[in-house]
């Protein structure tokens, strides 16, 4: 027993031959490749079973692939052709230019910088008062009991069945009335544009962050209330926290609608310089004697970049925020 002391020769080797069998071990299974300890490589699938199994997926992944790049690729195409039309881009890359880059921030009848930076302000603020607003009623409805509680949430369910373009002619004669009086807010006007947007998205959203708002434990208002915090404090110090998917969801839902939106937008904003890249752009387009697709076209992959990049900065909400409400 005392060869097998710590520091003894005999214990010494003992680990010596142990690592080198385990160094052994590693350098052999490394040689056969992938498959359990001591065995050799697993055998490959017959063809017809890896394509029962799962070859049918990677066809089916890759002629979706193709289906959306493709529009895609042509739309780019086009605003690299110089033609300006589209029968000359059938051609995918056949001619490359960037003039009509260029020509869109060169042109005084087409203000694109303007609608750019317009589409951009009613986006946003619209987003964010989607958002402020969508939440403060949510939780009211989540966290609050009061008389017709059930009643408002039924009315804001059935009133979005409705499409908004019933309310176009009403919004238009209301947005005059209101222009007479405060012409900051009424027609021709962005605010005045922002405030239709925000109360046409208020009922939808509010239902939908409802649903989020409900998989908040109680326990946690409740606990917040023992040690003093009201309504208010609770609401912007932890809930908003706590519901960070849903905001990122509806704020990227409200700023493709907003900056997207074509009706409303060309019926309330008349100055060229007010308008925003949905009505701006029809305009490469509404002649019929001088239609410019390739500035369309130049115009429309600039306009992406807006809500592609607030998608990958949001992307890690989306899918947690469109789920967790859905179920209780």
């Amino acid at each position: 027993m005392s060869n097998l002391q710590p520091g003894a020769p005999a214990a010494r080797d003992l680990l010596d031959r142990v690592a080198a069998d385990d160094a052994d071990l590693s350098s052999s299974s490394a040689r056969r490749g992938a498959g359990t300890r001591g065995e050799g490589p697993l055998p490959r699938r017959p063809f017809k079973r890896y394509f029962r199994e799962t070859g049918w997926r990677h066809l089916v992944g890759i002629v979706v692939t193709i289906f959306a790049m493709f529009p895609l690729l042509y739309v780019f195409s086009a605003s690299l052709n110089p033609g300006g039309t589209l029968l000359t881009a059938n051609s995918l890359f056949s001619n490359v230019s960037f003039e009509s880059y260029a020509d869109l921030f060169g042109s005084s009848t087409h203000p694109y910088g303007a609608w750019f930076v317009n589409t951009l302000v009613i986006g946003l603020v619209t987003a964010a008062g989607t958002v402020i607003l969508g939440a403060l009623a949510a939780y009211a409805f989540s966290r609050m009991r009061f008389t017709g509680r059930r009643f408002g949430l039924t009315t804001l369910l059935v009133v979005q069945m409705f499409p908004q373009m019933l309310a176009m002619v009403a919004i238009f004669l209301l947005m005059v009335q209101i222009g007479d009086i405060f012409p900051a807010i009424g027609l021709n006007s962005q605010i005045g544009l922002i405030m239709v947007y925000l109360g046409g998205a208020l009922g939808v959203n509010t239902y939908l962050m409802y649903g989020f708002f409900n998989t908040i434990p109680a326990s946690i208002d409740e606990a917040a209330k023992i040690d003093g915090a009201g309504h208010a404090r609770i609401f912007f110090t932890i809930i908003l926290r706590l519901v960070a998917p849903i905001l990122a969801v509806v704020g990227l839902l409200s700023f493709i609608g907003t900056s997207s939106e074509f009706v409303l937008a060309s019926i309330i904003l008349i100055d060229p310089d007010k308008q925003t890249l949905a009505v701006g752009l029809y305009k490469f387009i509404s002649d019929e004697f001088s239609k410019n697709w390739s500035l369309f076209a130049a115009g429309a992959v600039l306009a992406a970049l807006l809500p592609v990049a607030l998608f990958l900065a949001l992307q890690r909400y989306i899918v947690g925020g469109l789920t967790a409400g859905s179920v209780k």
